[in-house]
């Protein structure tokens, strides 16, 4: 081995198959392979690649089901001095032929069951393990260095179409060495796989398994793209195969979390659990952490394929239950070699404890995008405050404590959706609104499930809108009920217009929120129970990136018809009760101000007409000033507006029947008395007059989110 092989991951993987031939390096099911075997296999491999015109430098991609000879292929094209494309034979043919056509590979590895399905997809030249037949001259492995280019990871495509990140030796040696130090991997662990070959931690998993020299298990299920696979084989699977490390994405974990808390078992053996690829709540890493136990560390990691897979980790060991743990995700401290920044809109970076952008430097970073000079211009951005100047803008929004942990807040695009050339800290108004709501609405009670997007139900009409997967029947789980809830708990700031109760919340193929199938609440006349059935009968509901449609079930301002009759009958009856109380105590507060028996007919009817709907005004403002407060604060004003409109529209309704009381009592030419009603009663009724205008026509601030009929920016 030269000393510039030395440099690169292959060479790692051929150190281990000389230090120990016979250990098992890859086991799936009943097939394994012995690192001597996996090494040999792949050196033989590598030589009918190069014949077959995959030249140092060049892109091979690589398409396999689950199971052994994956691995052989991988190590086989770095051995041939060129760099690996991930690619998943059974993914859709709109994203094969991207992948294939932004990629285009030299030759793509595969199976001869993948040759027709890969063949239709692109024009790169076929080389199918299991038919192809040995190289014909002996092959001299190419001198690679640790800037030549390793892998190409194709992003989750969460936000858009799948972006190609060049990745480096070095910066997965540079990943590889974090991992080794944070996680303390040796050579006696059994690393279980359970992601799909087209995504980075499938990388990373066998990166870390055989460049250690442990064992790396392949779960015979695909738990990332299979829905149907079954989770409750996976801790028998665990047991069986004496696994000590494994790591998840967030939907993976949360299903194993239920399944472990109903059967009342852990993981036995375990060490490690990782979990990443989304927001994961600091409640549920503790939850997952109580039901495995302290001989488990379980770690929150977040990063992203253009830095690496990981960035940062937060272990949960020892962190107190604290109140909001619903409401925040500790995604921690840098990977050694891994510098974590949270930027401000000028692009430096921001005082611990405020929101901004994050930002990644260090060794782990890629080259940038394959055939995207802008974006990469775009992304990856000169940075004088690290030491490498350079670093990636990663879109996501977050902070910094005050105990330098980073606290991860949303990924800002799945928010508000694509940011285009905006920075994601030109949009945290919106991004800070809808976390704040989804952490109330993940604290009801009957909520398993939350998130809080920004819709446009038509063109230049943004809405936050809350989406909420219940308990099946629980109390309170309706829209309607919901919308109270949060109207409630978010005190008035920035209430979300409406929340859409969902049996799942959609998926990407990544098992990330796929916010364009999110449906878009139903209109506001159709928002009652039986409305949005009879909506949901003759229309499909509209995904959130179209306007127009609605979802359906979907409730902000609407609640079911027997619900409003009761509380309607409960609101007239109070306002009869009150108006009758204004009534029988006039005449001992005022006597004599309501006797018309000097006024002609009809006339006297009319003033007494009058003297009615004086008492019921007065009786419906007392209501009001008892009930009516929730009812302002759904309209989404602040506290600072909504409080002040609240109590002006009550004194304009109970003024009344004092003021006219009292003014019938006053002799005309009594200037004090006159002059001391007008400042008690008629200024108070201008200045609430122009509070009402002023909580009409109060627009969120620009990058706040917006409210039904309003545009807010993002």
């Amino acid at each position: 081995m030269t000393e510039e092989r030395a440099g690169t991951l292959h060479a790692l993987v051929e150190r281990q198959a000389h230090l120990a031939p016979e250990a098992v390096a890859v086991r799936c099911g009943e097939r394994e392979l012995t690192y001597g075997e996996l090494d040999a296999r792949a050196g033989r491999l590598a030589a009918v690649l190069a014949e077959r015109g995959l030249a140092p430098g060049g892109r091979a991609a690589v398409a396999f089901g689950r199971g052994t000879e994956v691995y052989v292929a991988l190590l086989a094209v770095l051995k041939a001095g060129a760099a690996f494309v991930p690619l998943e034979p059974a993914a859709p043919d709109g994203l094969l032929r991207h992948v294939l056509a932004e990629a285009a590979p030299d030759v793509v590895v595969t199976e001869e069951c993948h040759r027709l399905r890969l063949a239709d997809a692109g024009g790169a030249r076929l080389v199918c393990v299991d038919t192809a037949a040995p190289a014909k001259a002996p092959f001299e492995p190419p001198e690679v260095s640790a800037t030549d280019l390793a892998c190409v990871f194709h992003t989750s495509g969460s936000t858009g179409l799948p972006a190609g990140a060049l990745i480096e030796h070095r910066s997965l040696l540079a990943a590889y060495e974090g991992w080794r130090e944070v996680y303390g991997l040796t050579a006696a662990d059994r690393i279980l796989q359970t992601a799909s070959l087209e995504f980075d931690v499938f990388t990373a998993d066998w990166v870390r398994a055989l460049c250690t020299g442990a064992t790396l298990v392949v779960t015979p299920f695909n738990l990332t793209l299979d829905r149907t696979a079954d989770l409750g084989a996976l801790p028998a699977l665990v047991a069986a195969e004496r696994i000590t490390v494994l790591e998840l994405n967030v939907r993976t974990a949360r299903r194993l979390t239920a399944l472990l808390a109903a059967a009342g078992t852990g993981l036995p053996g375990v060490r490690l659990l990782t979990v990443g690829a989304e927001k994961w709540y600091l409640d549920e890493q503790l939850g997952l952490q109580r039901l495995l136990g302290e001989g488990t560390r379980v770690l929150n990691v977040y990063g992203l394929a253009e830095a690496t897979v990981d960035s940062t980790w937060f272990d949960a060991r020892g962190a107190a239950v604290a109140d909001g743990a619903e409401r925040v995700s500790l995604v921690g401290r840098p990977f050694p070699g891994t510098r974590v920044y949270v930027l401000g809109p000028d692009g430096t970076p921001l005082p611990h404890g405020r929101l901004g952008e994050i930002a990644i430097g260090g060794a782990g970073l890629a080259r940038g995008y394959l055939n995207r000079p802008a974006d990469t211009a775009r992304r990856f951005v000169r940075a004088d405050f690290d030491p490498d100047g350079r670093v990636l803008l990663t879109g996501d929004v977050g902070r910094l404590r005050a105990d330098g942990v980073l606290e991860f807040t949303a990924r800002a695009a799945t928010v508000t959706g694509p940011l285009g050339d905006r920075p994601a800290s030109a949009v945290l108004g919106p991004v800070r609104a809808a976390v704040r709501a989804e952490g109330v609405l993940r604290g009801h009670p009957a909520v398993r499930e939350a998130a809080v997007v920004e819709v446009e139900p038509e063109p230049g009409r943004r809405l936050l809108v809350g989406y909420a997967v219940t308990e099946p029947g629980a109390e309170g789980a309706d829209g309607w009920s919901l919308s109270q809830y949060l109207g409630a708990g978010l005190d008035g700031r920035s209430v979300p217009a409406a929340v859409v109760p969902v049996p799942e919340l959609p998926r990407t193929r990544a098992g990330k929120l796929d916010r364009a199938a999110l449906p878009l609440p139903a209109p506001p006349d159709h928002t009652s129970a039986r409305g949005s059935a009879r909506t949901a009968a003759r229309t499909a509901p509209r995904s959130a990136k179209a306007g127009g449609g609605g979802g359906e079930g979907g409730g902000g301002a609407g609640d079911s018809g027997e619900a409003r009759f009761v509380n309607g009958c409960a609101a007239v009856f109070c306002v009869l009760l009150f108006a009758g109380g204004a009534w029988v105590t006039t005449d001992a507060l005022f006597p004599g101000s309501t006797d018309v028996t000097g006024v002609p007919a009809p006339y006297d009817d009319l003033f007494r007409l009058l003297y009615l709907c004086e008492n019921l005004a007065f009786g419906a403002g007392i209501v009001y000033l008892a009930a009516g407060f929730e009812a302002v604060l759904r309209l989404g004003r602040p506290r600072r507006l909504s409080v002040p409109a609240h109590l002006a529209i009550t004194w304009l309704l109970v003024n009344w029947w004092p003021q006219d009381n009292l003014y019938r009592l006053t002799a005309a030419t009594d200037w004090p008395r006159q002059a001391a009603l007008v400042f008690a009663f008629n200024v108070p009724l201008m200045l609430a007059a122009l509070v009402l205008v002023r909580f009409v026509l109060w627009r969120p601030p620009a990058g706040t989110a917006g409210k039904p009929g309003t545009a807010g920016k993002g």
